[in-house]
């Protein structure tokens, strides 16, 4: 009479077989011990790496975007500002708002009546 001896170690693994990918070995971490993932584990790690940088050049030219919308705005309202000044500074430098005002001010100025005259300089006499 023979008889069969069996482990406990053999009895529990025939009874159970490991699931690949199930989401408890996600989480308690076994499935970072498979073959094929330690494999490829590199790769996980550049794509990893690629995706982040997409991440923050993506940040990056939202902000650029902003940027750029935001100086466009500035310079729309300088420039109103900046025609606004030309075409006031060309209505005050009129002759009739000088004369104007150094009447309001006071100063005492008069316009010329005699219009004014050419001075010629011989070349020989000097």
């Amino acid at each position: 009479m023979v008889k069969q001896v069996e482990f406990i170690e053999d009895v529990e693994s025939k009874g159970k077989t490991p699931k690949k990918g199930t989401f408890h070995s996600f989480i308690d971490g076994t499935i970072l011990t498979n073959r094929l993932i330690t494999k490829q584990l590199p790769y996980i790690i550049f794509v990893t790496f690629l995706a982040m940088i997409y991440i923050g050049n993506r940040y990056h030219a939202e902000k650029i975007v902003r940027e750029t919308t935001r100086l466009k705005k500035e310079i729309q309202e300088l420039r109103a500002e900046s025609i606004s000044t030309s075409a006031e500074l060309m209505y005050k430098s009129t002759k009739t708002q000088v004369l104007k005002s150094i009447e309001d001010k006071h100063l005492g100025l008069k316009e010329p009546v005699v219009p004014p005259r050419k001075i010629i300089v011989d070349k020989k006499g000097r």
